[in-house]
């Protein structure tokens, strides 16, 4: 078993969801990085298996086709050791051997970072819930139609 400190209260749980839309055979598969606040290793496997279950649902996208959630699992859980504050390390990887242009591969610009990235239409299952959209659409009109593409 993996060292956790007594005084670890803060996890991190990879949750894994599949999400299916009635009538296209392709699924969609997310794996959320969700914090998870427990006394015990034990206490925050129950509590992120709870998460992933709450977020099984049915609805229907603006197609009106039936959008299935299913959590099927968790890829990972791990300790956080420090504190959550500014500047604390919440994981790490390890790698032994790295070349020079490996690092650099890793190493990515600004814009290309995740919070920095431009989002591309949507490819794929239209998942998109009619409910939500509906209600974006009534509060922000100009909306409409803005990179709204569909496959």
């Amino acid at each position: 078993m993996a060292f956790v400190a007594k005084d670890a209260k803060w996890y991190l749980a990879d949750i894994v969801e599949e999400i299916r839309v009635k009538g296209n055979k392709r699924n969609v598969l997310h794996t959320n990085l969700v914090l998870v606040r427990a006394d015990s290793p034990e206490e925050a496997y129950e509590k992120a298996i709870a998460l992933g279950k709450r977020g099984n649902t049915k609805y229907k996208n603006p197609e009106g086709k039936m959008v299935t959630i299913r959590f099927r699992g968790l890829k990972d859980l791990n300790v956080i050791y420090e504190e959550l504050e500014h500047g604390s390390e919440i994981t790490f990887s390890r790698d032994v051997g790295v070349s020079e242009q490996k690092i650099k591969s890793w190493i990515r610009s600004k814009k290309n970072l995740g919070v920095f990235a431009r989002v591309e239409a949507h490819r794929g299952p239209d998942y998109s819930s009619a409910e939500i959209i509906q209600e974006v659409f009534k509060r922000w009109p100009h909306l409409r139609g803005a990179d709204r593409q569909r496959n």
